[in-house]
């Protein structure tokens, strides 16, 4: 019995209903169009994901059953199976829902059991999990649903969906995760089918977890899994990237991309059921199988192979093997995606950074001309959106404008700047201007002396005193706050420039400011507050040093850049006092006391595995005890701690940074720790010391600052 299912991934908005609406519907036409009897989308479509608070207002609940309501009277809907996603309050409590619809009548609805509600994940504020599992109430429709499909109440709860020919069990996002997860049970009642609603956001090497889940439940279960994800940014710091699969019996037989400007895109496969059926004649399956407890089956009156035993010219769907990405191309990919629908949907007119001439700010602008390759190649392939959008964008609606070329499309929306002062070095100013020119975009070079010189001069004559630095015999406090004035300085100039550009330029509109701290200066806290790291949204803040460098070493040669080397080799350097009597360049690394890779360390070991002080010495005692002493290894931890904690309070203001790694220290969002500490850890430090000094010291070069990282 052959039969073709479809799972799909749309570009969602938050509170964007009529855009999530004819989203859909351009979705299910496309799957019908293909032969599909059943189509399954993203995790609460209708609404989208990301409405955060509003899933607490009445109003985001009423505009969703609207929208089902123009689903339900569609003509795109009718003869085909539809899961929808969507909140409904049932009994007072709002739930996280997928409503199964099929030729304008509401078949059955599933309120999700199991949430996700850490990390980035929030959805106990806003929904109540289904705990009654494998029991069904009656949910009784809205005025405006009985009006259109005469039904009065529909099965809500924990029940499948029972065809003619097969039966359908749905499964949302965190529960494909979960020890115990819903498809087992349902596998074993009998289900075939597995939907899967999914919100899942993009995590560097992340997406291996989902597709090991997925072949695994339908390898030892046999069945056919329909995973449907949400793709782009819906209104906050996520990036979902999609990656929509199906599989039968632990093999991927279909996959979406992971990375597209569509704003819709269908995968679909023609599959045949006798597999499954065949995958599921083991004697110990069987046994479990009758022992299993019951489902209610929701029964409609349809076949999911319409009718036909067998579809003749039809070629069953062959597995493949899984597209993954390096990691150095999901950096060039998810942020570039990133901010495409961060510039489209914010109705500016382009980008703006302070270009250093350091890696930072360097990767940040080449994940730009990374978003203006993919924009160039969507407006070739004739994707009508992706020109729509661009036109707009580029002050030119009802051209014939097509961005064939990415560094012309780049010199239109993407303005960098250097802000040089009397400490910058002729070395990244040049490094500046060559990669601007490189990839193409608008380049302005200035310097601030002048500003910086006012600003010392008002403390001057209100206090009677100058400041100095610390070659020329000043303090501590003087050095840092005659480097903070520069800095600060650059996000004023940065600011202005960013308003009125297009302007000097003949245009109209604003430009968006885009930071570049990396992940993890914000976790040591090296970096100025309210500097230029303070913009409108940083691509990079979620990426760590290590990760930044193998991607500019990756786009050297994948973009054509030979610019890029000279970034590599450079000594990272915030260019901000004079350089001494020893003609020393002033080096992060050096200031921070201790090196990228070390902070990329600490940061997955406080956040990811959950380490306190103590425990964070114990398990690198283990790791770095070859070639560091217990209490150089004591050293390095108790001032990582420090220094982390002394600068916390920076992550209140720090601008906002797509998601990207697992131990960001965003505390808006994903890292939820105090901002004012007990920085010294009295009690936690002389836990270090006392076992740092009875260990023995198993280092094969004692005094060696070296640590030696993966």
């Amino acid at each position: 019995m052959h039969l073709v299912t479809v799972a799909t991934q749309l570009h969602q908005w938050a509170l964007d209903f009529s855009g999530n609406c004819e989203r859909i519907l351009k979705s299910i036409a496309i799957a019908k169009a293909r032969g599909a009897s059943l189509r399954v989308g993203p995790e609460l479509e209708i609404p989208g994901y990301g409405c955060l608070d509003h899933f607490l207002e009445g109003d985001t609940v009423l505009h969703s059953w609207e929208v089902l309501c123009e689903l339900l009277q569609s003509e795109t809907t009718k003869d085909i199976v539809c899961d929808v996603g969507m909140p409904i309050v049932h009994k007072s409590s709002t739930y996280n829902c997928r409503v199964i619809i099929h030729n304008g009548k509401i078949v059955m609805i599933r309120p999700k059991m199991w949430m996700a509600n850490d990390g980035n994940y929030r959805e106990l504020r806003f929904f109540t999990p289904w705990s009654k599992h494998r029991q069904v109430e009656q949910h009784p429709l809205p005025a405006m649903v009985r009006a259109i499909t005469g039904q009065t109440t529909v099965p809500f709860g924990d029940a499948v969906v029972a065809t003619e020919d097969t039966v359908i069990g749905v499964e949302l996002c965190e529960e494909l995760f979960t020890p115990a997860s819903p498809h087992i049970d349902m596998g074993l009642d009998g289900v075939e089918i597995f939907t899967n609603s999914s919100a899942s956001h993009h995590e560097l090497r992340k997406l291996n977890k989902r597709v090991d889940l997925i072949k695994e439940a339908t390898s030892k279960l046999g069945g056919i899994y329909l995973y449907a994800n949400q793709q782009g940014c819906d209104g906050d710091r996520l990036y979902y990237d999609g990656a929509a699969m199906i599989a039968m019996n632990g093999q991927i037989l279909a996959q979406g991309s992971q990375f597209s400007l569509s704003d819709v895109e269908v995968i679909s496969a023609t599959i045949d059921l006798e597999a499954v059926r065949a995958h599921r004649t083991t004697s110990s399956r069987r046994m479990q199988s009758a022992q299993s407890d019951p489902y209610e089956r929701v029964w409609l009156d349809t076949r999911l192979d319409g009718g036909a035993a067998l579809r003749i010219g039809e070629e069953e769907t062959r597995a493949g093997e899984f597209k993954y990405h390096t990691p150095e191309e999901e950096i060039a990919l998810g942020p570039a995606c990133y901010l495409w629908d961060y510039l489209r949907r914010s109705r500016t007119q382009g980008y703006f950074i302070p270009l250093s001439g350091g890696i930072d700010s360097c990767a940040t602008a080449t994940i730009v001309y990374s978003m203006c390759r993919l924009v160039s190649e969507a407006a070739l392939a004739g994707d009508s959106q992706v020109l729509e959008d661009v036109r707009r964008i580029v002050g030119e609606p009802n051209s014939t404008y097509i961005p064939s070329d990415p560094k012309e499309f780049c010199g239109r929306i993407f303005h960098t700047c250097y802000m040089g002062t009397e400490n910058s070095s002729p070395d990244t100013r040049k490094r500046a201007k060559d990669l601007a020119e490189a990839i193409g975009a608008y380049h302005v070079d200035l310097n601030m002396d002048t500003a910086v010189t006012a600003v010392k001069g008002i403390f001057s004559i209100v206090m009677g005193k100058t400041p100095r630095f610390k070659v020329h015999g000043g303090s501590n406090a003087e050095n840092l706050a005659l480097q903070n004035i520069q800095a600060r300085l650059r996000m004023v100039v940065g600011y202005m420039f960013a308003q009125l550009l297009p302007w000097a330029r003949g245009k109209s509109g604003g430009l968006l400011v885009l930071g570049s701290a990396n992940v993890d200066e914000s976790l040591r806290g090296y970096l100025t507050k309210y500097d230029c790291s303070s913009a409108d949204v940083n691509p990079i803040g979620g990426i760590s040093k290590t990760d930044l460098k193998r991607f500019i070493s990756y786009a050297e040669k994948a973009f054509d850049l030979p610019i890029l080397q000279s970034f590599l080799d450079a000594i990272p350097s915030a260019e901000l006092i004079p350089i001494g009597a020893d003609n020393a360049v002033q080096s992060d690394e050096v200031e921070m006391g201790m090196t990228y890779d070390e902070l990329s360390v600490f940061g997955r070991l406080r956040k990811v595995e959950k380490c306190g002080p103590y425990s964070m010495f114990g398990k690198l005692v283990q790791e770095w005890g070859t070639f560091l002493s217990p209490t150089q290894i004591a050293e390095k931890v108790k001032h990582f701690f420090f220094t982390h904690a002394i600068n916390r309070h920076k992550m209140t203001t720090i601008t906002p940074a797509v998601h990207m790694e697992s131990y960001s220290p965003d505390d808006n969002r994903f890292d939820l720790r105090p901002f004012l500490y007990p920085a010294r850890f009295d009690h936690q430090f002389h836990r270090i010391d006392t076992l740092a000094a009875q260990l023995p010291n198993r280092a094969t070069q004692p005094g060696s600052e070296k640590t030696k990282v993966d």
